[in-house]
């Protein structure tokens, strides 16, 4: 764990001024900061390094500087005790004995499956959201944004061959970036984006990558097949796992202890074994592929909203004068032949983001079915939604496509997959690398046309057929899936698994935060029905119990 202290600089820090980029490879990244403070204003401080990086330092005039980088890869959390400012990387660092767990964050954490920032689990400790700095001095703290995605949606596009020659340059640039001399390793999951960055290693660091993959012997969850296709296919010197059901009864207490807030990501699990089978290899040092579908277009939901969002091309008066109407009354309902259309319409109907939320499981489930009146009185059940419209307004110069992927860089990548791979390799005693979050390259993405990412319907077109030819086919063409797990079916049929499920969900009604009937109804009743469906809900809450029984064993809530 680690203490509040006078510094922390952590990451690789690439700085664009030379001198400062001097300093840091003579002094280090802790003096460079320093330097970058000394002849700018704060936010322009922060702008002057890429890479993945997170620093907090106090100057010689009493000043506190915290930044983290474009995409909070790497996290620094602050606190403020009167007129001073504490900050660690870890949240649970700065909660002492008498530190409240804040209701609230709960809640975020239900909805969300994570606590995104600048909200922690602690009352009154913050988490610095990605792209920001701090700055406190005399009692005064300011949290400031120094950088926004911007995107040039009115530029001339390039020739798609220019294009994918740039690309391939700078994907190649960010994979070599990323390696820091020991021996080269990703994981590989049998997609797009691990396959690519697996066959890159080999190219730029002039021998096989070593590749990590898991595999899960439950039918609709195993992929393990593609990423062998990818390790024949670029030489890789390949290693594979099978995840079991006893994996994660060790597991599940570890990642929850881990972890300095409650986190619900289900896959951390299966990238923990992975890394995990690394280490014992030998291997101190893995790439991975997050953020590829995000910068590019690739995931499935960009095609849906697509299609949803052609219902306001349509002309006003059809909407409101007879779709809306018929709607309404249920007239459609009674077709059997209409029903989809009426689902289109009123799913089409919800504005962005909050369409995106259609099918979260705190929804899906009622709030008040779910959790206790007492919870529910002291939270703001609309606050994540109204983060959330923030968030989808800040990106510039953004249509719908790219504001989608700029709330993904927010929500899916900084809060959730980027702190599931850190956290997963980091509990193995790995460190991570992710190439496709180079600035250089995102860069580019955002000089993309639209079409290029979602050209109709097919996602990620140019990344796809950019890399045609590098990658099987087999892979370009399958199906997105990666580290899935089948923890709802695994939690039916295995005994100390289930076990362990019902006990900590039961353990969330003790605590005054879920409903004691709905623990049951859920665990004994909707689980076996839909092992896929209520496994996630059932996942969500146990990580919770899970973590309270190792940093808050003795919380309560207070009415």
């Amino acid at each position: 764990m680690n203490n509040p202290n006078d510094v922390v600089a952590v990451g690789s820090p690439r700085f664009n001024d030379p001198a400062l980029a001097d300093t840091e490879r003579r002094d280090g990244a802790a003096a460079a900061w320093q330097q970058a403070l000394a002849a700018t204003p704060v936010a322009a401080a922060a702008a002057a390094a890429r890479g993945h990086f997170a620093v907090g330092l106090r100057d010689g005039s009493g000043r506190s500087f915290l930044a983290v980088d474009r995409f909070a890869t790497r996290t620094l959390c602050y606190r403020v005790d009167g007129d001073s400012l504490r900050f660690a990387e870890r949240a649970d660092a700065l909660a002492d004995d008498a530190a409240d767990i804040d209701p609230q964050a709960l809640f975020d954490y239900l909805y969300f499956h994570a606590i995104p920032s600048p909200r922690t689990v602690f009352r009154g400790v913050q988490r610095l959201p990605p792209g920001h700095c701090v700055s406190h001095q005399a009692g005064r703290t300011d949290l400031a944004r120094y950088w926004t995605p911007s995107f040039d949606e009115s530029a001339a596009p390039p020739s798609f061959a220019a294009a994918k020659a740039r690309f391939r340059e700078l994907l190649s640039a960010a994979v070599a970036a990323q390696l820091d001399g020991s021996r080269p390793a990703a994981f590989l999951s049998g997609g797009t984006d691990s396959s690519t960055v697996a066959g890159l290693i080999g190219q730029v660091a002039g021998r096989p990558a070593a590749t990590y993959s898991i595999g899960f012997e439950a039918e609709g969850y195993d992929e393990m097949e593609y990423a062998r296709l990818a390790a024949r296919h670029f030489g890789t010197e390949h290693h594979e796992y099978y995840v079991t059901p006893a994996d994660l009864v060790r597991g599940i207490p570890l990642m929850a202890a881990h972890h300095d807030q409650p986190f619900g990501n289900s896959s951390a699990l299966p990238a923990y074994c992975c890394a995990l089978k690394a280490r014992e290899d030998g291997i101190t040092h893995l790439l991975a592929g997050d953020g590829g579908d995000e910068i590019f277009g690739g995931n499935t939901r960009y095609a849906k909203q697509r299609v949803f969002a052609w219902y306001d091309e349509l002309p006003a008066a059809l909407r409101s004068a007879v779709l809306e109407p018929l709607t309404d009354s249920g007239a459609l309902d009674r077709l059997p032949l209409l029903r989809k259309a009426a689902s289109y319409v009123r799913q089409a109907r919800v504005p962005m983001p909050d369409r995106l939320q259609t099918y979260n499981l705190l929804h899906r489930l009622g709030r008040d079915a779910m959790l206790t009146p007492a919870f529910l009185a002291q939270v703001d059940a609309g606050a994540p939604q109204t983060q959330e419209r923030a968030v989808w307004r800040e990106a510039q110069g953004a249509g719908f496509v790219n504001r989608m992927l700029a709330y993904d860089w927010r929500y899916t990548l900084a809060e959730n997959d980027l702190p599931k791979v850190r956290g997963s390799t980091e509990l193995a005693g790995l460190s991570v690398g992710y190439p496709f979050l180079d600035q250089a390259l995102v860069d580019f993405s955002t000089t993309l046309p639209t079409r290029y990412k979602l050209k109709g319907l097919k996602l990620r077109w140019f990344f796809k057929e950019a890399l045609r030819g590098f990658l099987p086919d087999e892979i370009i063409n399958k199906k997105k899936h990666g580290f899935g797990l089948p923890f709802g079916v695994w939690a039916t049929r295995d005994a100390g698994l289930k076990a362990l499920a019902r006990d900590s969900v039961r353990g969330l009604g003790e605590r005054g935060i879920v409903r004691r009937d709905f623990t049951d109804t859920l665990v004994d009743r909707h689980l076996p029905e839909h092992p896929g469906y209520y496994g996630e809900m059932v996942w969500i809450l146990m990580m919770l119990e899970q973590w309270f029984r190792h940093h808050a064993p003795n919380y309560r809530l207070q009415d």
